[in-house]
């Protein structure tokens, strides 16, 4: 069992999570306009999603992992290419922070939670994600990869939602910050390059 690499996987998964996305973008407009319980709600079901993104690419990834180094060296370079190309669009984006709450319409709470889990199970963008982030992140030799991916699966849903609550919690200081801060976009757009390129180089000198 290696937990420096349990360990790494929590540090980076905290870094993406911090990192402005939509997904936590919209938690925070949801806090902000309907309140701290409604925005847990739409992190609820956010994370909730995260469940069948991991089983389809626990179950789809881990014969391959098993039984085929080049397919595996494969994917390693699938997911480094894939999260170089997500730092390059991040790149090419404006450093502007969007928090107007004009096109937020107001839901109850079991509204909020359906949707935070549709947004996340129909973006096929987080299987992808998940493919190209969780083989980098295997930990151990006896347990089945199976259930590294699920152990690892729960930790990132852990962590996302901790880092995700606190944002609906403190959603108001967060977005007074951000509307005073005038540098805050070009620091969090850098943030969301470096953690991009960082898990990529990680990913490519991984070892099985």
């Amino acid at each position: 069992m290696q937990y420096d690499t349990l360990l790494l996987f929590v540090v980076a998964t905290s870094a993406l999570a911090i990192s402005p996305g939509p997904d936590n973008i919209y938690v925070l407009m949801q806090s902000i306009t309907n309140g701290r319980k409604y925005g847990i709600a739409t992190v609820c079901g956010l994370i909730s999603g995260c469940l069948v993104h991991t089983t389809l690419v626990a179950f789809g990834v881990s014969a391959i992992i098993k039984e085929n180094d080049t397919l595996f060296f494969n994917i390693k370079l699938f997911g480094a290419l894939y999260l170089l190309y997500l730092a390059y669009k991040v790149f090419k984006s404006n450093t502007e922070v969007s928090l107007s709450n004009d096109v937020v319409p107001k839901k109850s709470g079991w509204q909020l939670f359906k949707q935070g889990v549709i947004m996340n199970v129909l973006n096929p963008k987080v299987s992808l994600f998940f493919l190209a982030f969780f083989p980098a992140y295997l930990f151990s030799q006896t347990l089945s990869i199976v259930t590294q991916f699920y152990i690892l699966g729960l930790l990132f849903m852990t962590t996302s939602f901790i880092i995700f609550t606190g944002i609906a919690i403190l959603a108001g200081f967060i977005s007074n910050y951000l509307k005073r801060s005038k540098n805050i976009g070009l620091v969090l757009k850098w943030l969301q390059i470096v953690v991009f390129v960082g898990i990529a180089i990680f990913i490519l000198f991984s070892e099985k």
